[in-house]
């Protein structure tokens, strides 16, 4: 599966294939946490995705079903389906990141579920996209790598298998970068979801805008007090309630429903 999906008979500006249907599937990450607007709610690489593929065709329509603290599990019960009968031109999948960072975790069972969702979807989309999906520098990613690695090279697999395409963000040095990662250390900022879009946005084999993975100019690192006053406010705010969620079976997307569940056009607020 490659961008020969992608429509190219109507007029665009630039270079390059043309989508008129996008469908993200996934969890936190692609609904947009941790980029939020002035209402409260999250945009994210995939809505800023959206917004620069309708500028390139008419008629263009978006769809993200994801949904904040969905397992992969979820995603493929509740997501893949309902994507692969839109039959959208562009289809991206992230998930499993979930699950890997649970302790404990069946990480052949969470491969085993992004096989059947890539099979159900790669044959409905015109092009289909996977990723390798970015870590923040910090214990955590050192605790979990190996399980992460694993995953990684597996997406990879079905990608070869399904003719998919990868973004690898893992590789990524300056999206490692703490400034990227908003107070949770579990989401990214608003400028680490602009370098995404960007860099979905080239792997499609579309005219690049900036370098996605420029690094940050170099900053001085703030003094002791503050940075252990910053980890005792991350261990108050979101560390204690994420172990709380996590020994009750809780979940931030219970209860949720998705923000975009119809293939739609984009209001013209969106796509500004």
């Amino acid at each position: 599966m490659t961008s020969t999906g992608a429509r190219t008979d109507a007029p665009s500006t630039g270079t390059g294939p043309r989508f008129s249907s996008f469908v993200a599937l996934g969890d936190s990450f692609t609904e947009g946490m941790s980029d939020a607007l002035p209402d409260g709610s999250y945009r994210g690489w995939a809505d800023l995705l959206a917004a620069r593929l309708a500028a390139r065709q008419d008629g263009f329509r978006y769809a993200n079903l994801a949904v904040r603290g969905k397992l992969i599990g979820q995603i493929a019960e509740e997501q893949v389906d309902t994507a692969a009968a839109m039959g959208a031109d562009l289809v991206t999948l992230v998930g499993g990141l979930n699950d890997v960072l649970r302790p404990n975790c069946d990480t052949e069972r969470v491969c085993a579920l992004l096989e059947q969702s890539v099979a159900r979807l790669a044959p409905s989309a015109g092009t289909l996209v996977l990723m390798r999906s970015p870590g923040r520098q910090g214990p955590v990613l050192e605790r979990y790598r190996p399980r992460m690695e694993q995953l990684f090279s597996f997406i990879d697999e079905l990608a070869a298998r399904h003719g998919a395409l990868v973004v690898d963000l893992y590789a990524s040095r300056t999206l490692s970068d703490q400034r990227l990662w908003a107070d949770d250390r579990l989401h990214l900022t608003a400028e680490g979801h602009r370098r995404v879009a960007e860099a979905v946005w080239q792997r499609l084999g579309l005219p690049a805008e900036s370098d996605w993975d420029a690094p940050l100019p170099p900053a001085t690192p703030p003094p002791w007090t503050r940075r252990r006053a910053e980890d005792l406010r991350f261990a108050r705010v979101h560390l204690l309630p994420w172990i709380g969620r996590r020994l009750t079976g809780r979940s931030t997307g219970d209860g949720r429903s998705p923000k975009r569940p119809s293939l739609a056009p984009l209001a013209c607020e969106e796509s500004s």
